[in-house]
């Protein structure tokens, strides 16, 4: 999305030419091979490991930092590797994603029109939020050393970004669009002349 917020911005005469179908096919095809590689590798590693502790895991699904803490082997390949992918696959899509938006942001900035520059800011906005939100929560679980492991708040984070900021999704994209405004006004306000009158 990012990518395609950058051309749109930066390059919206060039915006057909450059997101032709086979590019957003790469672009939908890529994140779901990378998270079949990234979450193999952990499986097989994990499957290495031997579970001498208790066998009940301190969270809501079988998360990596949990299930490490109840293995009784060393985890240091498993934390590093986490830690390489945490680069590959988490900072560097993130700060990629980010000098997009400061491309976008500048070229924004150079738009004559308040009501485009509005335009255009919002548009973007809802996406780096919640690009912002993601990102910020899974580096922050995943990317520290496996002594500062701490049940409570990995089940927080791990909340936040498995239910809350996929929740956010469709409703921040959903009430840009004026007809879901409009449908949106019109049950709120069904909602509440019917509560007047009983």
């Amino acid at each position: 999305m990012a990518y395609d917020r950058y051309v749109a911005i930066c390059n919206p005469f060039q915006y057909h030419n450059l997101m032709k179908k086979g590019v957003c096919i790469i672009l939908a095809a890529a994140p779901w091979v990378f998270g079949f590689v990234d979450t193999l590798s952990y499986t097989i590693l994990t499957s290495q490991l031997s579970y001498c502790k208790s066998h009940v895991v301190n969270h809501f699904f079988c998360d990596l930092t949990a299930l490490m803490k109840l293995s009784c082997s060393d985890t240091s390949t498993i934390e590093l590797v986490t830690f390489i992918e945490g680069v590959i696959y988490g900072f560097a899509p993130f700060f990629i994603t980010l000098t997009s938006y400061a491309y976008i942001i500048a070229n924004v900035l150079k738009i004559r029109s308040v009501n485009g520059r509005r335009k255009a800011f919002s548009t973007c906005s809802s996406h780096i939020t919640v690009v912002i939100l993601f990102y910020g929560t899974i580096i922050s679980m995943y990317m520290r050393p496996t002594s500062d492991y701490s049940p409570a708040q990995d089940k927080l984070f791990a909340v936040f970004y498995t239910t809350v900021i996929p929740m956010f999704n469709p409703l921040i994209y959903s009430l840009r669009n004026q007809d879901v405004k409009n449908a949106f006004k019109k049950m709120i306000t069904h909602f509440f002349s019917s509560l007047k009158n009983n």
